[in-house]
């Protein structure tokens, strides 16, 4: 029997050096697996416990989604997409990350770095800085990321359209040169993953002893 897994794709096109398949393979697994997976785990959290965004989605999923698999039925579930934005904003699946510095070089602030050193950015603390997204960035306000009756191609609408975020103020995927490849591939997978949970299950808040909440540790 023929296989054609991701492996296989890479022996297959004369990849055969170890530690280049090796990284490449746990790169795939660990930016494509556990990424998605942490970002929809404080998602399902964060609608179980706001039942008016909850409501909307399933709202969506009836109007937009007949089959829960096709790409052009979650692609255009701007709502699900911007609800999945703002949760990553509050909790980031990847919530520091770092970029290794390759040549002598001067920061934009004049912070000066050498070769080898390594500059880290927290995009847990950026997503919640207030002069950035406002006095109410802790509300989980899936609306603040969309627009609504505005023209496009000249045409007056009522349908809801996703707005664009500055791409530095928001580095969740990277930006740039290095953004990541996956982008939107992430989005479709979690977007399909919603509504596959959410077309068969109710999900709600788990109650803890003594009112106890979940903390996010990075």
């Amino acid at each position: 029997m023929e296989i054609h897994d991701l492996l296989f794709r890479f022996l297959g096109s004369g990849h055969l050096d170890k530690k280049f398949v090796t990284d490449n393979v746990i790169s795939f697994t660990l930016s494509g697996r556990d990424t998605t997976s942490v970002a929809l785990a404080w998602f399902f959290w964060l609608i179980s416990n706001h039942p008016n965004v909850d409501s909307e989605i399933l709202k969506e999923i009836e109007e937009k989604s007949k089959t829960g698999a096709r790409y052009d039925e979650v692609r255009d579930m701007v709502y699900t997409h911007a609800a999945l934005c703002k949760s990553m904003r509050l909790y980031p699946p990847v919530p520091i990350d770092s970029k290794e510095v390759v040549i002598d070089d001067v920061l934009l602030n004049g912070t000066k770095v050498k070769r080898g050193m390594a500059v880290l950015y927290h995009v847990y603390a950026m997503g919640r800085i207030e002069q950035i997204w406002g006095k109410d960035w802790a509300e989980f306000q899936p609306e603040k990321w969309l627009e609504c009756g505005v023209a496009w191609r000249g045409v007056a609408t009522e349908k809801w359209r996703l707005v664009a975020k500055d791409s530095f103020n928001y580095l969740l995927f990277q930006v740039g040169l290095r953004i990541c490849l996956g982008k939107e591939m992430a989005f479709l997978h979690m977007k399909r993953m919603v509504v596959g949970v959410l077309k068969r299950f109710k999900v709600v808040p788990e109650k803890r002893e003594n009112g106890l909440e979940p903390d996010f540790v990075a």
